[in-house]
């Protein structure tokens, strides 16, 4: 079995399938789920998009471009 991401919350999730006992209750998990992991891309993007522009002021600072 495939260990559990670092930012899943698997107890969490588990807690909320369980109490998922009609169709509402399963669309509302289904739609929290597609939620938090775009929020979970977006700050990916957002991170790595930070990472690029520290990058290149650092290699700007000292004098290293790709141009």
């Amino acid at each position: 079995m495939a260990k559990p991401d670092a930012g899943y919350d698997f107890h969490r999730y588990r807690k909320l399938l369980a109490e998922a006992v009609d169709e509402p209750t399963r669309l509302a998990l289904i739609d929290l789920l597609i939620e938090e992991r775009a929020r979970e891309r977006l700050q990916t993007e957002i991170t790595s998009e930070r990472l690029a522009v520290t990058t290149k002021a650092v290699a700007s600072i000292l004098g290293i471009s790709k141009n």
